[in-house]
């Protein structure tokens, strides 16, 4: 393929669609200890719910994938359905692949900040070391390794994929599944700790909830990310619906099992003591001494298996934007091998600067509060994508459209309530929690890497004008 080519190649099946987003699962990381800490035991029917929101939602997005095969997921189906009418549709439309960039972008810097402080608090050779430093090493090598295995198509990350999932997903099984075999589970820790105790429903506890329910959305429905690749499977007819729901079943066992297990081996006030890290005690009750070994090595397997999840995510949404002419073409350009590799670039560098602003916060807030900014462009991509779903059901000029995987009848009114849920319920709820959690410096910031889409999207009209009048 010509470098200066932005097409895409069809060269994966849904198996290696399913191992790179194989990462999303292990989402639920860097927030059993927060969702114990709001809710209590009630996290585990929280994840429930959100992994059931996941289902009706991508039920529209795995049509939508079927019916825009070379559309990159939720940013490509946007751009498709809103970027087909006026310039502000099309804004529309890049608004929201561009909140949806956000969400996965930041995910580099989260796990990162989260690798230095393990490498700091239970390697006993980096005890002396900074996590900053720790954190911002570990980024520039991971990121570099990702690149460079990347950089040779998308089917030698799923190779990848298959021997991170290895040493992250069984572990995590053994650690999460023991505890109800070996006596160690308690239901009555379940039972007697539902709520905290000075909870109530009353506007703030409901602000609460629907920031936790935002931002379990950020992690429990993001198995959408599968259909990303749309125009990168060989078959996507067959290949995205098959990825899609194979790796929402997965996150359904998942986030429903480790907060369960997590809550009822240890008890609601432990998890939230190891607020960042509940499964490493949990690690050492079920492997013995060497638990804490074994925890280091899936987890940091775990993070790098996310941090490529998100990598090719974010990336493919940046490709999506300059394609569309909604970001300027560099942004768009892809190597011989058909892979964003500029916009790979710009993410690591700008990954590397979250790093460094966040990750000397005290007590785990780095990744907190970078997690705050980036469920804000989450809930912004999902409110919009669905919005999508049903113009692009109910408008005559998509009528014609093929659709060989539908959603049952009537989902464009499902759709609807989700879109008017994540906006403006969820986008309220996220705000609130945010400002309880992590102040309103990553808020802020979340706000104004939104807005910066603005002068982008005028220099991408810009650009389209001055080729056409060329």
């Amino acid at each position: 393929m010509d470098s200066d080519s932005n097409t895409l190649q069809r060269t994966i099946d849904w198996k290696q669609g399913l191992a790179i987003a194989l990462g999303v699962p292990l989402l639920i990381l860097p927030s059993i200890g927060t969702f114990a800490t709001y809710l209590w035991a009630f996290a585990i029917v929280a994840w429930a719910l959100s992994v059931l929101q996941g289902f009706l939602q991508n039920m529209a997005y795995g049509e939508m994938a079927t019916a825009f095969p070379n559309a990159s997921g939720l940013p490509g189906f946007a751009q498709a359905v809103f970027g087909a009418g006026t310039s502000t549709g099309k804004f529309i439309g890049g608004f929201s692949a561009w909140g949806y960039w956000l969400a996965w972008n930041p995910v580099l810097a989260i796990f990162s900040v989260l690798i230095g402080s393990y490498l700091n608090g239970l390697v006993p050779a980096f005890a002396g070391i900074s996590p900053m430093w720790l954190s911002l090493g570990s980024g520039i090598i991971i990121f570099g390794v990702l690149m460079l295995v990347n950089s040779r198509g998308v089917s030698g990350g799923a190779t990848l994929g298959y021997i991170l999932a290895i040493f992250a997903l069984i572990p995590l099984l053994i650690i999460t599944i023991a505890p109800f075999f070996t006596g160690a589970f308690h239901i009555e820790n379940i039972t007697s700790s539902w709520f905290p105790t000075d909870w109530s429903w009353d506007i703030y506890g409901i602000l609460i909830f629907l920031g936790i329910m935002a931002t379990a959305q950020w992690s429990a429905c993001a198995w959408e990310t599968a259909a990303i690749y749309g125009p990168e499977y060989k078959n996507p007819k067959k290949d995205v619906p098959k990825a899609l729901f194979s790796c929402g079943i997965i996150c359904l066992f998942t986030y429903v099992m480790v907060q369960t297990s997590v809550t009822g081996t240890l008890g609601v006030d432990a998890v939230i003591a190891e607020r960042v890290s509940p499964l490493l005690p949990m690690a050492k009750m079920v492997l013995g001494d060497m638990g804490g070994i074994v925890a280091i090595v899936m987890l940091i397997a775990a993070m790098v298996l996310i941090i490529q999840t998100a990598f090719n995510g974010s990336a493919r949404s940046m490709h999506s934007l300059a394609v569309e002419g909604n970001l300027p073409s560099f942004f768009g350009k892809l190597n011989k091998n058909g892979v964003p590799m500029v916009a790979m670039a710009v993410i690591a560098v700008f990954n590397l600067f979250l790093i460094v602003l966040f990750s000397m916060a005290d007590g785990g807030a780095g990744p907190a509060a970078i997690l705050s900014a980036s469920a804000i462009g989450y809930v912004v991509a999902n409110g919009i994508s669905l919005a999508a779903y049903y113009k692009a059901a109910t408008d005559p000029k998509f009528k014609d459209l093929e659709r060989p995987f539908k959603a049952p009848k009537g989902w464009k009114y499902v759709a609807m309530l989700f879109a008017v849920v994540n906006i403006p319920f969820y986008l309220v709820g996220i705000v609130y929690l945010n400002r309880l959690d992590a102040g309103w410096g990553p808020t802020l910031l979340g706000f104004v890497v939104l807005a910066l889409f603005i002068p982008l999207w005028w220099w991408a009209q810009k650009e389209a004008q001055k080729k056409a009048s060329a």
